[in-house]
């Protein structure tokens, strides 16, 4: 059975898909691994714009806001996979590393999106 962490975040994920997709993104990749890594959803806006998207999702922010959780290792991480996908798809155009971290409320989620987060 999954633990309520894993399913908040199953949920959040859901969201920011839904989320970006309202904004003009399309989702070409959910949970893209490689090794270690892992990017959450990788969205096109446009022709030339991937955007590997790191989603953090918490039940509340008593012990910090999501997008604090985000530490430098998972950027290491993220960096690498970014590359590799990048290859592996002979990406060419721009790409860009965001956060979406959401909290939940009553009636789902408080997004906020943080565009270009890191490197």
């Amino acid at each position: 059975m999954a633990s309520a962490a894993h399913l908040l975040g199953q949920a959040g994920e859901a969201a920011a898909a839904a989320h970006l997709i309202a904004q003009g993104y399309t989702i070409v990749r959910r949970n893209y691994r490689y090794r270690r890594a892992e990017v959450d959803l990788i969205a096109q806006h446009g022709s030339k714009l991937l955007v590997f998207v790191e989603v953090k999702a918490r039940s509340s922010a008593q012990f910090g806001h999501p997008e604090e959780f985000v530490t430098e290792r998972k950027r290491q991480l993220f960096g690498l996979a970014a590359e590799q996908y990048q290859e592996e798809v002979d990406w060419q155009g721009d790409i860009r590393f965001d956060i979406l971290a959401l909290l939940q409320v009553a009636d789902g989620f408080r997004i906020n999106h943080f565009e270009d987060a890191f490197y």
